[in-house]
């Protein structure tokens, strides 16, 4: 999309401090605060130390000027501008992820009391630290609960919220759980020894706890006709709001995310591979997600590059959305020429550009006929 083919690889990227593209100076213990501005949908919280487990000492605005002394270490936070371990201090005993800052020219490493830890090619030795791994919640169905046991007898010590992490030890069975994500028994231990059921988290691999008998999962998978079924109201609703024919956006959507089966669609609910526009999502996008990509030229020249994708809370905004990609963009204008002519309408929107497949057109037609998407183009 926007003049490119791309190929969205099978994982979401996880960008190490020393490789998020931006650089870093050597440390110096008296270096001039660097202007950076924040980039949040929002307000970010201010912490005591480099940690979302912090204590709450103030906030800061999207959009808000402020000055960085220096950054260090801390929880790995993915944010509007990159994926990083790193956190800006911007006072005394005050840090916000950098994960949100854009600053507008190297900042250093704030000073230690030891000798500064360096990128080198044999691992660090560890023995004996903690630990542990961090988890997102990812639930249409409301907060999750953090219970003290793997299973619903256990006691609700916490509720989180969709998209809030946790901090997890290993994966135990318990009760089998039918989620957002997935069809487990598998339930994970947080730091704090209570349990999350991962049928509403996307993690990476967990070990089994010790003791523990390995669980097993079924990840949420839809059948053609489930995965239509579930995308009519969205397209409608779309074509009632921008004018793309239900059929076309349907079409779309299986193509381009593989009936739902791709990491995107799977997790941020991205169907059809719209991007952030300079750390914005619009206004039916809630946030932005960075993936390895492939991009290729009209002459048909690809590289391999990263992309800021738009996230959705639902497959029916990922659907709107879509819609209003299409309208505002102006080389897409004559396409809606045709809003009750599914093909015609999908031509237009090939020919302006939206891929480069010379075969995109027929293959978008080709699914609207055999899976008999025309008969949602109800035009009400």
């Amino acid at each position: 999309m926007l003049h490119t083919a791309r190929r969205l690889l099978t994982s979401a990227l996880l960008v190490a401090a020393i490789g998020t593209g931006f650089a870093l100076a050597p440390a110096a213990a008296n270096a001039a605060t660097v202007p950076a501005t924040v980039r949040v949908t929002s307000t970010l919280k201010v912490r005591a130390t480099p940690s979302l487990s912090g204590h709450i000492v103030g906030s800061v605005r999207n959009n808000q000027s402020i000055g960085v002394q220096c950054v260090t270490a801390g929880t790995s936070v993915r944010g509007s501008i990159r994926t990083t371990n790193l956190w800006a201090r911007i006072g005394a005993g005050k840090f916000i992820s950098f994960a949100y800052v854009a600053a507008s020219r190297a900042v250093t490493r704030c000073a230690t009391t030891s000798p500064q830890a360096v990128p080198v090619k044999s691992k660090p030795n560890t023995a004996g630290a903690k630990k542990y791994i961090i988890g997102t919640i990812r639930s249409t169905d409301g907060p999750v609960n953090m219970r003290t046991a793997p299973g619903t007898a256990g006691a609700v010590v916490l509720r989180l919220k969709n998209g809030q992490r946790a901090l997890l030890v290993c994966a135990v069975t318990g009760q089998k759980v039918a989620g957002t994500v997935r069809t487990t028994t598998q339930w994970n231990r947080t730091s704090t020894g209570n349990y999350l059921s991962h049928a509403f988290m996307v993690t990476p691999a967990l070990p089994v706890c010790k003791g523990a008998t390995p669980p097993s999962s079924t990840p949420v998978t839809q059948t053609p006709e489930q995965f239509i079924k579930a995308a009519v109201p969205g397209a409608q609703q779309g074509w009632r709001e921008y004018g793309v024919p239900p059929s076309v956006t349907i079409a779309q959507a299986i193509l381009e995310s593989g009936w739902g089966r791709s990491t995107l669609s799977g997790t941020h609910r991205n169907y059809f591979g719209i991007k952030c526009q300079n750390g914005k999502w619009g206004k039916l996008a809630n946030g932005c997600a960075v993936y390895n990509t492939q991009e290729c030229t009209k002459a048909g020249n690809c590289f391999s590059t990263t992309g800021a994708f738009r996230t959705y809370s639902s497959m029916a905004n990922s659907f709107r959305d879509h819609g209003n990609f299409l309208k505002v963009n102006n080389r897409y204008q004559p396409a809606f020429k045709y809003t009750k002519q599914a093909n015609l309408f999908i031509w237009n929107v090939w020919k302006a550009g939206y891929a480069t497949d010379p075969n995109y057109y027929g293959k978008i037609t080709g699914i609207m006929a055999k899976n008999k998407l025309y008969q949602y183009d109800t035009w009400k």
